[in-house]
C-alpha cells in the first residue's frame, strides 16, 4: 500500500481576536426538491486576504456572528466545513464555499434558532462576514490522493467536505474507485443531488449511493442507514474494501461511525480498525459512549463527526 502523505497546512491564520472580513457572493438552497430542512450553499470571496491558497478541502472556517447573547457576551465562534475543492469554487482560488443547515429546534416548548446558522442562511450577496481559520490538519486528502480508492460516508451537512474532495479528485484525471454513501431521512433532503447523479452517470469510477432512512424499510424491517449499505451494496463495497489502497472517510452526525465500525468488524475488514481490548461476544452490546475504549479507527480511516 502507498504511504498516506497528508499535506502540511497552515492553521489559524486569522483568530477569534483578529478575524478577517470576507464578502458573500452566492447563497442558494442545496436540496434538489423543497424540503422542511433548509440547507444552503454559501460562497465567500476571500480575495485580498491571507486565506487565498491556504485553505485545503477538508478544513473548516470559523464564523463570528455579530451581536451578543442574553448575558451580553459575544456570540460563540462556529466552525463550518469547506465544501469547495482546494482550487476554489468554480476553479477560482479566491472563492470558498460552505454548506449550512438552518437550525430550528423546539427545546422545552420554546423555539430555538441556531445563531450562526440562521445568520449565515439570511446573508445576501454583498454582505460581509467575519471569519477565522483555517482549522483542521487530518481530515484531508493525501498529497498522493490519486494512489487511493475512497469510500466516503456522509450524513446531513457532513457531505460538505466530500463535495469538494470529489471535485478535486476528478479534476486531476483520477483513475481509481470512489464511492459516496450519503444518508438522510427523506428524498427531499438529498444535498447536491444533481451534481452527484451526473457524476455517477458520466464517471465510470464514481458511484453515488443515496440512503433514505424514513421512506422505506429493508427486507428485515430495519431502516436504511449508511452502515447498512455495507450489506445492501456489498457487491460494490466489499471488493473495494478488500483492496490495500482503499481509504474510508466519515463525516456527519456523531454516532454514525459506530455502526460503520461494527459492520466492518462483522464483515472481517479489521484492517480499518484498531482493536484496543478484548471485545464482548456481541460487540453491538457495547454502549456508544464506551465504544472507543474497545475499537478506534486505523490510519486508513478519517473521521469528522459532531
Amino acid at each position: 500500500m502507498s504511504e498516506i502523505k497528508l499535506p502540511e497546512v497552515e492553521l489559524n491564520i486569522y483568530s477569534k481576536k483578529e478575524p478577517v472580513e470576507v464578502t458573500v457572493v452566492e447563497n442558494y438552497v442545496a436540496t434538489k426538491d423543497s424540503s422542511p430542512n433548509i440547507v444552503r450553499h454559501i460562497t465567500f470571496d476571500i480575495s485580498g486576504t491571507d486565506l487565498v491558497d491556504k485553505i485545503r478541502v477538508g478544513q473548516s472556517l470559523g464564523v463570528l456572528p455579530p451581536g451578543t447573547d442574553k448575558n451580553g457576551r459575544p456570540h460563540k465562534l462556529r466552525l463550518y466545513s469547506v465544501s469547495s475543492p482546494s482550487s476554489g469554487e468554480k476553479g477560482k482560488k479566491y472563492l470558498i464555499s460552505t454548506t449550512v443547515k438552518r437550525t430550528v429546534e423546539e427545546l422545552k416548548e420554546k423555539i430555538y434558532l441556531g445563531v450562526a446558522s440562521n445568520y449565515l442562511a439570511d446573508l445576501k450577496p454583498g454582505d460581509k462576514v467575519k471569519v477565522t481559520g483555517p482549522s483542521g490538519r487530518r481530515f484531508l486528502l493525501p498529497e498522493n490522493a490519486k494512489d487511493f480508492n475512497y469510500i466516503f460516508f456522509a450524513t446531513g451537512t457532513g457531505i460538505a467536505p466530500f463535495r469538494g474532495m470529489i471535485h478535486e479528485l476528478f479534476e486531476q484525471d483520477y483513475e481509481n474507485e470512489c464511492v459516496l454513501v450519503f444518508g438522510c431521512p427523506y428524498r427531499t433532503d438529498l444535498l447536491y443531488a444533481d451534481y452527484f447523479e451526473e457524476m455517477d452517470e458520466n464517471k465510470l469510477k464514481f458511484h453515488y449511493v443515496p440512503c433514505i432512512s424514513r421512506e422505506s424499510r429493508r427486507k428485515d424491517g430495519s431502516k436504511y442507514y449508511v452502515q447498512t449499505m455495507l450489506e445492501e451494496r456489498s457487491e460494490l463495497l466489499s471488493p473495494l474494501l478488500a483492496k490495500e489502497n482503499t481509504l474510508i472517510y466519515i463525516c456527519g452526525m456523531k454516532g454514525m461511525e459506530t455502526g460503520i465500525y461494527l459492520q466492518l468488524l462483522k464483515k472481517g475488514f479489521t484492517e480499518y480498525l484498531e482493536i484496543k481490548k478484548e471485545l464482548p461476544e456481541n460487540p453491538a452490546d457495547i454502549p456508544n459512549d464506551k465504544f472507543k475504549r474497545f475499537i478506534k479507527p486505523s490510519m486508513r480511516v478519517f473521521e469528522e463527526v459532531y
